[in-house]
Formats: structure tokens, C-alpha cells, sequence
């Protein structure tokens, strides 16, 4: 049966009706149940999320293209509107709040963070803040089409309860544009200056509101992500989201976590991408530029775990101390005078016999090297920690300590090559990020314990390496094993 005009007309405006509503529900597409943006895909933003119940400071510091400028957005929308979807585990507002949002320029935040809250100009609504919800924006004088602040309805158990308001900041403001005001939730989109993050800290506190920042490290190792990056050295800085103190929380987040980006897009941007900023632009991990100790990309040095042959020799270094007790186990291909970190281990406030039962446990019959300042060093009552560890069964000797020629060996052999970490020692990579040297080109002494480990191990622990039979006298003494000519091992 024919339709009327009347009904053809009737058809197309409800098609326009719902294009418009579909524009105007952009929030609904992210994190649903099911579909290519479903949460259980983005395990990281979620952890973001609800790490807000607990954390008062929260930071993804993270790759490029991961999504985290859409991430802060859907957060600070429903902090407005206060209609939280039933599966949000983080902090809820339940009456109208007062924040801020802000980015590096005046520019940039109308382009970014206003583009993704309120849409096209002109389409207001078409952002993460639905359109039925805005009631009014200010304009912000001096920029072209920039919003200063944006009103939004707020509900609580969807009763409309007042109006939220959100103001558009930017860095170039200075710090005493962030003065005055308490705040709900402050989110920084790009790396704040030290005194604008203080600021922001200050205008939360009496509110225990929140701070969101989401950013890629391009400054390297500023104040700031030493902030949230004080203890790299522990496992699992680069998984799941690790709590820094008690307030803070840090997660970051890396391009294989983010289904959207396919491996030619990865390869693509990978290439384009300048050599120094592509564990900043492709992991989150602050670039170190010529202040690195050594400098290649994880990549390089990394290998896969492979079973070990029985007949390479092995041995571990070990640095000791309350704060952290570290260990690296090396294993020797002599064939191509390679050698390999295939196991580490890292633990922090425990006693000797706790450490010496997990060494023993890669191999008891492994020679060591140990830190020579343990010679002089009491961990409790008195007790010279080197005669403490070789009392409980460890076969140790002192280590080379010296550092700069340590330092220049692993770099020899990593550029030869002959260096590899399995990819499962986490803990050394997480270190190695941060292993620098300061503006007079001496090593920065926090987070190197596996650090100095590895240079231990490369200075004197693989002259201490036998393979298992020989270390059962069951094979030919160690004196009679022949020493490589270029390493002396």
C-alpha cells in the first residue's frame, strides 16, 4: 500500500530524529557490554575508572591513540550530568559538582577537550555530554569559538537535582589562573607544569575532590611523573593499575592495549615517529633522551624466554639492602659469547633467610657475585650481611663495583648484541626506563637495584659461571675450563 506525502514526510523526520538522537548519544558507544569498544577490551581505561572510589590522584600516563583524552571526557561527563551507568565502580557525585578541565594552550583545549565534550561548534551536544543536558556555555574571550564554562542538568537516582558547572582552563593561563575556587574534580589532558599540578591539588584538597591527568611522557622524567612513577622498579608498573601511595594511583597503557589500533596503523606510526620518542609515543615510557644510561630501545636488548641448555654455565648478582634486595641469573652461550638475563627477583623489606630460600630456589648449586658494600653492611643486630648470606648455604664472592667501566662493558655488549633479557624480567625493563644520569653525568641512585645487578653480573658474576655438573664435581674442574679470549669469562 502506497504511503501518503504526509506519511512519507512523517518517515524522513523521524529517520532525522533519530540520526540527531544517535549524534547525540556519542557517551553510550564507549565501554558498553558488547561491541568493539566493550569494556572487557579496555581493561586499562577501566581500571582508571574505578580506581576513582579509592584514589583521590589518578594518572594514565600512556602511548598515543590509546584513547585517554575520550577516556578523561566520559569520566567528566558523568561527574556533570550524575547519571553513572550501573556498572560504574568509581567515585560517584550525587549532587551537581564544580570542576575543571584543562590542556597545555587556549588552542589546544578548544580543539580537543571542548571538541570532546560538547562536539562540532555550532552541534553542541554532539560530545560525551549529551545534548538534552546542556543547558547553557559561556564564551571565553579572546579565542574564537572557545567555551569558558559549560552548565549541565545533574541528576541523582534520576531526579534532576541542579545545575553542574565545568570551566575550560589552559597551562598558558599561568599558575594564578588556578587559584581561588574548591573543586570537585580537576582533569589535566597533557602534562601540567609542577605549580599548576600543586595548584590543582590545593583547590581539591578540602573537597577530597579528584585529580585526573591523562598524558604521554614527551618532558621525559619531570617532576611530575616522578610523582606518580617514584617506585618503577616494582612488577607491575606497566599491567594493571599500581597504587603509589595511598592517594594515588598510576596506570599506564600501551598501543597493544588498544584494540582499535590495527598492526599496519602501528607499523605506520612507528616509522613516522622519531627514534627518541618511541617509547614515549608508543608506551607511555618517559623518554630519557641522552640522560639514559644506555641507550636502546627495549626492543633491541629483549628476547623471548627459550629453555636454557644444561650445559651453559649460569650465575646471578646480587644487590642487597631493607629498602630492596635484587638478583639477576645469567646464562652463558659460549659458542657465540652471548649471554642471557633469564630470571630476576625483587623484594622489598624482608629478611635474609626469605631472600636466600628464593635463590636457592632458581638453583641452588648457581655461584653469585654480591654487592661488595654488603661486606660492611648490617641488616639487623650487628651481623655483616655478606657472613649472613653464605652462612645460610649461598655460594658468594664479592662483586666489581667498578661503575663506569660496568657501565661501558653492558653497553659494549648490548651493541654487539650479546647481551639479551628474557621479556618475562619486568622488573629490570621497568628500572631500566628510568635509569639516567643527571645534568652533571652522574647515574641517578633510586629504582637501580636490578640495574647494578645486571652490571655486577657482566663485571665479574659470568667468570663465576658453571653449568650444573660442574658444580656436582661431576664434570671437569673449573680450573681446567678454558676462558674466552675477549671477555675472560
Amino acid at each position: 500500500m502506497a504511503r501518503t506525502k504526509a506519511q512519507l514526510i512523517e518517515a524522513v523526520e523521524i529517520a532525522e530524529e533519530l540520526k540527531r538522537r544517535a549524534r547525540m548519544g556519542l557517551r553510550d558507544t564507549y565501554f558498553p557490554d558488547e561491541g568493539p569498544l566493550r569494556r572487557e577490551l579496555y581493561a586499562k581505561h577501566c581500571d582508571f575508572f574505578k580506581g576513582g572510589e579509592k584514589f583521590r590522584e589518578r594518572c594514565m600516563i600512556s602511548a598515543n591513540r590509546v584513547g585517554k583524552t575520550a577516556m578523561g571526557a566520559y569520566e567528566v561527563s558523568y561527574h556533570l550530568t550524575g547519571n553513572y551507568p550501573e556498572w560504574w565502580t568509581g567515585r560517584r557525585f550525587n549532587r551537581p559538582t564544580s570542576g575543571w578541565c584543562a590542556g597545555d594552550t587556549s588552542k589546544t583545549v578548544r580543539d580537543i577537550i571542548q571538541y570532546k565534550l560538547l562536539g562540532k561548534v555550532g552541534d553542541y551536544g554532539t560530545g560525551m555530554i549529551p545534548g538534552s543536558y546542556i543547558v547553557k556555555t559561556t564564551p571565553k574571550h579572546g579565542l574564537p569559538d572557545a567555551v569558558d564554562t559549560v552548565y549541565v542538568k545533574h541528576f541523582t537516582d534520576g531526579v534532576e537535582d541542579g545545575v553542574s558547572e565545568c570551566g575550560l582552563k589552559s597551562y598558558d593561563q599561568r599558575r594564578e589562573a588556578f587559584q581561588g575556587t574548591e573543586k570537585d574534580y580537576i582533569w589535566m589532558d597533557e602534562e601540567p607544569p609542577e605549580a599548576i599540578f600543586t595548584e590543582c591539588l590545593l583547590r581539591t584538597m578540602t573537597t577530597n575532590g579528584l585529580i585526573l591527568c591523562t598524558f604521554t611522557p614527551l618532558m621525559g622524567v619531570s617532576d611530575v611523573v616522578m610523582s606518580f612513577m617514584p617506585h618503577l622498579g616494582h612488577e607491575g608498573v606497566i599491567g594493571e593499575g599500581v597504587e603509589v601511595t595511598p592517594n594515588k594511583l598510576l596506570v599506564m597503557a600501551t598501543w597493544d592495549d588498544c584494540p582499535h589500533l590495527s598492526k599496519s596503523e602501528k607499523e605506520a606510526m612507528w616509522s613516522s615517529i622519531p627514534a627518541y620518542q618511541r617509547e614515549a609515543r608508543s608506551k607511555g615510557i618517559p623518554s630519557l633522551g641522552s640522560g639514559a644510561v644506555w641507550k636502546f630501545s627495549e626492543e633491541r636488548i629483549k628476547c623471548e624466554p627459550f629453555e636454557i641448555p644444561e650445559y651453559w654455565p649460569k650465575a646471578y648478582a646480587l644487590d642487597v639492602g631493607w629498602n630492596n634486595t635484587a638478583a639477576l641469573w645469567g646464562a652463558w652461550d659460549r659458542s657465540c659469547d652471548t649471554v642471557y638475563v633469564w630470571n630476576e627477583y625483587k623484594q622489598a623489606e624482608a629478611e635474609p633467610a626469605t631472600h636466600v630460600q628464593s635463590i636457592k630456589a632458581r638453583g641452588d648449586w648457581i655461584p653469585g657475585v654480591i654487592d661488595p658494600a654488603a661486606r660492611g653492611r648490617a641488616q639487623r643486630d650487628g651481623v655483616v650481611l655478606l657472613d649472613e648470606y653464605v652462612g645460610m648455604g649461598l655460594d658468594l664472592d664479592l662483586a666489581d663495583n667498578s661503575v663506569e667501566t660496568g657501565l661501558f662493558k653492558v653497553e659494549q655488549r648490548f651493541a654487539k648484541g650479546t647481551l639479551k633479557v628474557f621479556s618475562t624480567c619486568r622488573g629490570f625493563f621497568e628500572e631500566n626506563r628510568l635509569y639516567s644520569r643527571d645534568d652533571k653525568g652522574k647515574v641517578k641512585k633510586v629504582n637501580d637495584h636490578l640495574c647494578d645487578c645486571l652490571r655486577y653480573l657482566i663485571m665479574s658474576g659470568m667468570a663465576r659461571a658453571v653449568h650444573e655438573l660442574e658444580a656436582l664435581d661431576s664434570y671437569e674442574p673449573r680450573e681446567h675450563r678454558g676462558q674466552n679470549a675477549t671477555t675472560g669469562y
